[in-house]
Parts: structure tokens; sequence; C-alpha cells
């Protein structure tokens, strides 16, 4: 893992600054922060596992995938495994094709990660989302995780949702315009401001 993105402690003032409940997520949640693996294959296969499922239920799928994978997760091995094994990982047919097809896209370089860092972020969601089972939640997951992108703010994504209900005691699913408010408060740092609402309703940090 590396160190925290360069922006997170200007990010951390700036929020604080702009909002009240975030000042105390900031002040509660000191031990850890948002890295990064800065391994793409790696973060799509895991987002790819972890979609529309628990994070308990991720993290068993995720286990077995590794196993099958001899603990090296990249696009040359998991090429040589087929569908089949795959499945009995946990995977559903749909997710094990999109696996399947994620590691020959990034063996016969059909897909260019190094393209995305010239790319804004809507340009990278679309880009991203070109490939089987990444929709535009998976491809926020990659730039926020992977490319430590400062204002991602996942509006599909249930943890987050989850979250803000809890914070800011709105019902939940929060009215549309609440979540658009706070993106537009919360810009150019919602990535940071995402992670610390995710903080206060996990334990464990999540990471992709």
């Amino acid at each position: 893992m590396t160190k925290q993105p360069k922006y997170w402690n200007k990010a951390k003032k700036y929020l604080s600054k702009k909002d009240k409940v975030m000042k105390s997520l900031i002040y509660k949640y000191r031990d850890k922060t948002l890295t990064t693996r800065k391994d793409i294959f790696f973060s799509l296969c895991k987002s790819i596992i972890g979609q529309q499922i628990s994070v308990a239920a991720a993290n068993s799928v995720f286990k077995r995938f590794k196993k099958a994978c001899n603990g090296k997760i990249n696009a040359k091995v998991v090429k040589k495994i087929n569908v089949k094994k795959l499945k009995k990982c946990g995977l559903s047919r749909q997710k094990a094709k999109g696996i399947k097809e994620l590691s020959i896209k990034f063996s016969n370089k059909s897909f260019n990660p190094n393209l995305i860092k010239k790319m804004n972020d809507e340009e990278a969601i679309i880009y991203l989302s070109s490939l089987r089972q990444i929709g535009r939640w998976s491809a926020e997951m990659i730039l926020l995780f992977t490319f430590n992108r400062e204002n991602i703010w996942p509006i599909q994504d249930i943890g987050l949702l989850r979250a803000i209900s809890n914070n800011y005691n709105k019902k939940y699913l929060p009215p549309k315009k609440f979540v658009y408010f706070l993106k537009k408060k919360f810009s150019p740092y919602c990535s940071v401001a995402t992670w610390y609402l995710w903080r206060s309703i996990d334990n464990e940090p999540i990471q992709y």
C-alpha cells in the first residue's frame, strides 16, 4: 500500500470548515486514510467480485479467487483459469466471464489503463465502462481507490447513501436533491468525504 494521497490533509481542512458533520468524522477517524495498491487489474477483479453482494460475502469469494490464482492475481495467471473454475470460487457466470474477458483484454493490450491518467473523471468512467461487468459504480471505485482521484462521489453506492442517512438524519434512501447538495458542498474533495462517510459505518476502511 502507498501513503495517503498528497491532497488528503488539505482536503481534511477544507471539509472541516465546510461541514460540521464532516469535521466530526475527520476528528473521530484519525487512525487510517485512503490508500491504493496501484494495481488496476487486481482492483478491477475485486470490484467485479464485490458487485451487489455484502462486504463479508465479497471477502469470502475473493479469498477463494485468490487461492485459485495461487496468490498471484494478474492477467497472465487469470487468463489460464477457465470459467468453470472461476464459478467454483462463488462467482456468478456473468462475473466469471467478466473477469476472464478482463484478463484477455489486459493480456492483448486492447485495454490500456495508462490512457486513464490523461482523461478527466467522466472520460475515464466511460472508458472503464467499456469493459464487461464494469459499470459506473465499479469505474468510480477504480478512480477513487486505484487512481486516487479526489472528487469522486458515487451516488449509486449503497454504503455512501446509508452513511448519509445515518449522519445527516435523513430517511433511507436520502433525497437525491440532498445527495447532490452534499456533492456541491464537498467538491473538489468528494472522494475524501466519501471515505469518511464509509468509515462511519464500517470498522475497517473499504479497499479495492
